[in-house]
C-alpha cells in the first residue's frame, strides 16, 4: 500500500488563466480489511489530483502495480490543474515501471484506478474524472448522489446488455473480474468526464472494497451525515468494515468548499 497525500480542511488553489480560487477539503483513508493478508490498495490526494489505485488480486505484485500508478500521479502534484494528456502520460509511464516492479513475473501485473483532477476546461474550473477498471467516482450536490464512472467489468456489460438486473450484479459470482485495467503491458484507455466545480459538490473516490459492502443508499446516508470530509471518510470505511470488509478499503472524500472570483488589486 502506498498513500501519497494527506487530508486537508480547507486549501486555495488560484486559477490565474480564469481568474478564479477553488477552495478544497479533503481526507483520505485506507484500510486492508478483515480478509486479506495485505494491502493492495493505494491512493494519492495532492492538488491536482485525487485518485484511488486497486491492485488485482490474484495477479502477482498488484501492490507494485497500483503504487506504480499513484506515484506517477503524484508527479502532477504542484502545479494548479492538468490535462487529460498529463494523466495518459503519468498512467502510461507506470505501465513502463510495473515491468521492472518487485516480484513481478513475465506474465504481469494490473491495477484499477479513478480519481479527479482539477482542471481548466472551456474557460472554466472543472473535474476531469478518469476510471480504468471497477473502482468509482461518486458525486453528491443537494443530496443526489449520482455514480459518475462506469464500471469496466464482465458484471456492468452483462447489466448493459439486459442479462441480469442491477441488484444480481451485486451478488454476481464473476463479480470481481474486470475488462480494463492499466499494466499487463498493455496502453491504459481510461474513460474521462468533465463535471463543472461547484461550491458545496462533494466527489467520493473509492475502490470496490467499500462498494462490495455497502449500497449506494448506505454511501449517500454515510456522506449526508457527515459535514466533515474526514468525518464522512471513517464513517465509511468503518461501515464497510463492520458489513465484512472482504477486501481492502480505500476512500477519499473530496469536497469543494467554494468557487471565488480573483478580484484585480486595483478594484481591491
Amino acid at each position: 500500500m502506498t498513500q501519497i497525500g494527506q487530508g486537508s480542511t480547507g486549501s486555495i488553489v488560484v486559477l490565474p488563466s480564469v481568474r478564479k480560487t477553488v477552495t478544497l477539503a479533503w481526507a483520505a483513508i485506507t484500510d486492508t480489511g478483515h480478509r486479506r493478508q495485505i494491502n493492495e490498495d493505494s491512493l494519492v490526494a495532492e492538488i491536482p489530483v485525487f485518485a484511488v489505485a486497486d491492485g488485482m488480486g490474484g495477479h502477482s505484485a498488484g501492490d507494485v502495480a497500483s503504487a506504480a500508478v499513484v506515484t506517477r500521479l503524484a508527479e502532477l502534484a504542484g502545479t494548479d490543474h492538468v490535462e487529460a494528456e498529463a494523466i495518459n502520460e503519468a498512467l502510461s509511464r507506470s505501465v513502463v515501471d510495473m515491468a521492472s516492479g518487485e516480484g513481478v513475473t513475465d506474465l504481469g501485473t494490473g491495477t484499477t484506478v479513478t480519481g479527479a483532477a482539477l482542471a481548466v476546461v472551456s474557460g472554466e474550473p472543472q473535474w476531469i474524472v478518469f476510471n480504468i477498471g471497477d473502482s468509482r467516482v461518486y458525486q453528491l450536490t443537494s443530496g443526489v448522489l449520482e455514480q459518475v464512472t462506469t464500471d469496466h467489468s464482465v458484471v456492468q456489460e452483462l447489466v448493459d446488455a439486459g442479462r441480469i438486473t442491477r441488484d444480481e450484479a451485486d451478488v454476481h459470482p464473476h463479480g470481481n473480474i474486470v475488462t480494463r485495467a492499466v499494466g499487463f503491458h498493455e496502453p491504459p484507455v481510461p474513460d474521462y468526464r468533465i463535471r463543472p466545480l461547484q461550491a458545496g459538490m462533494r466527489l467520493l473516490i473509492c475502490s470496490d472494497g467499500l462498494t462490495k459492502e455497502l449500497t449506494a443508499y448506505g454511501i449517500r446516508h454515510f456522506l449526508i451525515s457527515n459535514p466533515r470530509a474526514d468525518d464522512a471518510a471513517r464513517a465509511l470505511l468503518e461501515a464497510a468494515l463492520d458489513n465484512g470488509g472482504r477486501d481492502n478499503v480505500t476512500v477519499i472524500v473530496l469536497d469543494v468548499v467554494a468557487v471565488d472570483d480573483v478580484v484585480p488589486p486595483e478594484l481591491g
